[in-house]
């Protein structure tokens, strides 16, 4: 079996192929799907892994390199205009381009082309010294910042705990479930409301008999794939295979198969470190990579009555030998 070093280039020569599409094709139209599938991954949770091995998402991926682009390019053709500057660099409009630019260098493109001392000393301030240079960060450079940015993550333990992972076969499971479709990333009373009708509902019926009874939540959608008006996410319990929904409450039958478990201990603000350390740290070392069934978490415990309100979860991702 490849040592560990040679597994996560591996990772890392894939993630490569996609940084390389992405700066081939910067002047197009560019979605998740199709860099995905230059690199090889799955899109479902391509977002991920791009995201935990990176440090940023593709989308601010994409954007930051197309304005470094610009700037650079304002500066090494001075008689080209800024309209067809943009258009090269991948935007749809002068407007749109004319946003991006401020927001990224507190400034105009027609300013920063021209120089102006006290614009440029903000611009240091807000992107730094390298925002300057030409014709923008260069793919080794956007390639060796990733690669620091995973040898922190991995020198550092996952939300100030080792990482503790088993993969292992998983038989389907029968769930009765609420569902929310919407925006739900980093908004905890949706998720207290969503449980709450779900209890609600099962309580009358016999269906809480902890520890027997598991709480998952899943996530059908990719963020970065989906509109976030369309999400779709599922508050579930497991349930014995006869029972019928009824109302709001669905059943149906999540998957079985090969599962990597990851466990932690959790505050409300710790999640994204949660999945960044499975995803960027472990996954790219471990032999598998993921596949198309949604992946959930898995809830062990009762936070009121954890000492630090923690709660013990395990992130369970859906994988296959790579």
């Amino acid at each position: 079996m490849p040592d560990l070093d040679a597994r996560r280039d591996g990772y890392w020569a894939r993630i490569n192929r996609a940084i390389d599409f992405v700066e081939a094709h910067l002047a197009e139209p560019l979605t998740l799907a199709e860099v995905a599938t230059a690199a090889w991954f799955s899109p479902f949770h391509f977002h991920r892994l791009f995201r935990s091995l990176v440090g940023e998402t593709l989308s601010d991926f994409v954007q930051r390199l197309r304005v470094e682009r610009a700037a650079g390019q304002l500066r090494a053709h001075p008689r080209r205009s800024v309209t067809r500057i943009a258009l090269e660099c991948g935007y749809t409009s002068p407007a749109a381009f004319a946003r991006a630019f401020r927001a990224a260098y507190g400034m105009s493109a027609s300013q920063w082309r021209r120089g102006e001392p006290s614009k440029i000393g903000k611009a240091e301030g807000k992107r730094g010294k390298d925002a300057l240079r030409l014709p923008g960060y260069p793919s080794a450079a956007v390639r060796e910042t990733a690669r620091e940015t995973l040898a922190r993550r991995m020198t550092m333990d996952a939300v100030t705990q080792p990482l503790d992972v088993r993969v292992e076969q998983m038989p389907p499971m029968e769930v009765a479930y609420v569902r929310h479709i919407g925006p739900y990333q980093g908004n905890a009373e949706l998720f207290r409301g969503l449980c709450g009708r779900l209890m609600a509902w099962a309580g009358p019926r016999g269906l809480l008999r902890f520890p027997e009874t598991q709480l998952l939540f899943v996530y059908h959608d990719a963020p970065e794939i989906t509109e976030p008006e369309k999400l779709r996410t599922s508050v579930c319990i497991t349930v014995p295979p006869e029972t019928a929904g009824s109302g709001e409450v669905g059943r149906m039958t999540l998957p079985g198969g090969r599962y990597a478990r990851a466990r932690f201990e959790l505050a409300s603000d710790e999640y994204q470190q949660a999945w960044d350390a499975v995803y960027g740290s472990w996954l790219p070392t471990s032999g598998y990579e993921p596949d198309e069934r949604p992946c959930f978490e898995l809830y062990l415990n009762n936070p009121d009555e954890h000492p630090q309100h923690k709660a013990i979860v395990e992130i369970c991702i859906p994988v296959r030998v790579a």
